[in-house]
């Protein structure tokens, strides 16, 4: 198994966060489907102010080109992704349009 860990921020407005906060205490059951078809085992979301750091444990055969890919061709992955970019921003640093961006592990205890 492997993981991985992701940074975003949220749109610093009260009202918004807790509209994303809301949304995320009842996933669309598409969406929880994909994640479980694209082979995530786990995934956990954290927020701070409107920092987010989200880790995802994976299957072996897990790929994120072909995580993807497969949200590519899935119109209601499409459809939730547009709606949480009304909350979300990219953090300092991210390329253009870029959300969830991975981070380095730099320590393993």
């Amino acid at each position: 198994m492997k993981r991985y860990a992701f940074a975003l921020d949220l749109v610093d407005d009260p009202n918004l966060i807790a509209e994303y906060d809301t949304y995320h205490q009842s996933v669309w059951p598409e969406i929880h489907a994909s994640l479980i078809e694209a082979g995530i085992v786990d995934m956990t979301i954290y927020r701070f102010g409107n920092r987010l750091f989200m880790t995802m444990d994976v299957s072996d055969l897990f790929s994120l080109e072909q995580k993807n890919e497969m949200d590519l061709r899935n119109p209601k992955v499409q459809e939730w992704e547009k709606l949480m970019w009304k909350y979300q921003r990219s953090v300092p640093g991210a390329k253009p349009g870029e959300k969830w961006v991975l981070m380095n592990k730099i320590f393993e205890l």
